[in-house]
């Protein structure tokens, strides 16, 4: 698929994904991330890769070392990696899964009603053109 960099596969058309994703770019120093949206030729494949249904847009997913990591648990791996403080987040991993993804579903639910929806996925800047899978 590609590199040994990590893969974030978010939903493209979610205003809160999307947002999500800046925020990481702008964070990621390193520069250890690339992207890819779920409804895009990469995220599919994945989908595919981890026998997920090429309809599953609901979840925040980082691919690490061929591992999939979802929703809480993908999010939290995600706020560790990036650091500057914001790996301390990381902490609430001793949270039972149930409860972190419990709270991430509530979320995940309702985002177009809060975030809102775009018509299409958001298009990177040429300069972001590389950090995308497609």
């Amino acid at each position: 698929m590609t590199s040994d960099k990590k893969i974030v596969l978010f939903d493209g058309v979610c205003n809160l994904c999307s947002n999500s994703v800046q925020f990481i770019i702008r964070h990621d120093k390193k520069n250890q991330f690339l992207f890819g949206s779920l409804q895009g030729k990469a995220g599919q494949e994945y989908l595919k890769k981890f026998n997920l249904p090429e309809d599953s847009f609901n979840s925040f997913m980082l691919v690490e070392n061929d591992k999939l990591y979802t929703r809480s648990s993908g999010a939290l791996r995600m706020l560790k990696h990036i650091g500057n403080g914001w790996q301390l987040f990381y902490a609430f991993i001793i949270v039972p899964k149930f409860i972190r993804d419990g709270v991430y579903n509530f979320i995940a639910k309702n985002r177009y009603k809060w975030f809102g929806k775009k018509e299409a996925c958001w298009i990177p800047t040429p300069e972001l053109k590389g950090k995308f899978l497609d």
